[in-house]
């Protein structure tokens, strides 16, 4: 069993990034800008967006954080999406989700320029996507992609089971997967809250990408020897030993899956990682002019 490390493969790509904006800067060309908008305070929104703050700079990219008080009202949100849009300094833009419920989110994401819908949800994108265009892809299925491609996992002609359909992970992880792309060429099967036999459907796959946000969901009943594990999970759960009160757990009960797998990625330090890398990867290509991440 071999650990798909996160934390290690997005350090990779951000030093390749760092290299890359060093020769722009060298070359007196633009640097990646990345605009972030944070509404209200949540907690876990607050720290995604100070870790994408962080790798920015890291990265030797420009980055700057709105924030916005919870009780906004949606159109001025959009107003300030729309300067965005035409700051021709701003290459990518990010609004954290979720938000307040009085904010439209799919009215948000629509507003946002494709070009630098950098997290890749925008329908036009998504579009492109599924016919194979190049097209910013969303981070998270970017990453796993990307984590995929590090650690030379095969997956031509494999079965590939993703648990969960959201329109973020699970639907367009599905068609990443089967596109005659390397990685790629997998025979996909999407399962979610309604597909009926859906352990026997695990016991068969060689791939399993968890995203369905049930800690401990998938257990080792559900999986054959020498399967790859990609946990997306990001559960809190409460935990009074936690200076913060709860301790994050996957989709996938580790200790009891792992010694089946040949491979399979923890929580945390395994998707979430992967997830900013891919983030800046699209911020990266929207600032030199590629409109995609992805062919």
């Amino acid at each position: 069993m071999q650990i798909l490390d996160g934390k290690l493969v997005s350090e990779a790509i951000k030093a390749q990034l760092a290299a890359q904006v060093a020769e722009l800067k060298a070359a007196g060309k633009k640097v990646p800008h990345l605009a972030a908008i944070l509404v209200g305070n949540n907690p876990a929104s607050e720290t995604y967006v100070a870790s994408k703050v962080k790798s920015c700079a890291e990265c030797g990219y420009n980055s700057t954080l709105f924030r916005f008080d919870a009780q906004i009202s949606e159109k001025h949100l959009l107003d300030q999406i729309i300067l965005l849009n035409e700051n021709p300094d701003i290459d990518g833009i990010l609004v954290q989700l979720p938000l307040p419920k009085h904010i439209s989110e799919e009215l948000v994401i629509n507003t946002i320029d494709p070009s630098k819908d950098v997290d890749g949800f925008h329908p036009m994108n998504v579009g492109k996507m599924v016919s194979g265009l190049p097209a910013f892809i969303p981070a998270t299925p970017y990453g796993i992609m990307l984590m995929l491609e590090h650690y030379n996992i095969p997956t031509k002609g494999k079965h590939a089971v993703v648990i969960g359909r959201s329109h973020i992970v699970g639907t367009p992880m599905s068609i990443l997967l089967s596109r005659n792309t390397n990685p790629g060429n997998c025979t996909v099967t999407l399962t979610h809250s309604q597909t009926h036999n859906l352990a026997e459907i695990c016991k068969q796959a060689d791939i399993i990408i968890a995203a369905i946000g049930k800690p401990d969901f998938v257990t080792a009943d559900m999986v054959k020897e020498g399967a790859v594990i990609v946990d997306v999970g990001i559960n809190r759960v409460e935990d009074a030993s936690k200076k913060s009160g709860f301790r994050l757990k996957g989709d996938v009960k580790f200790d009891e899956v792992a010694p089946k797998c040949s491979y399979i990625s923890p929580v945390p330090g395994g998707v979430g990682p992967m997830t900013i890398a891919a983030l800046l990867k699209n911020t990266y290509h929207a600032a030199i002019g590629l409109k995609g991440s992805m062919n």
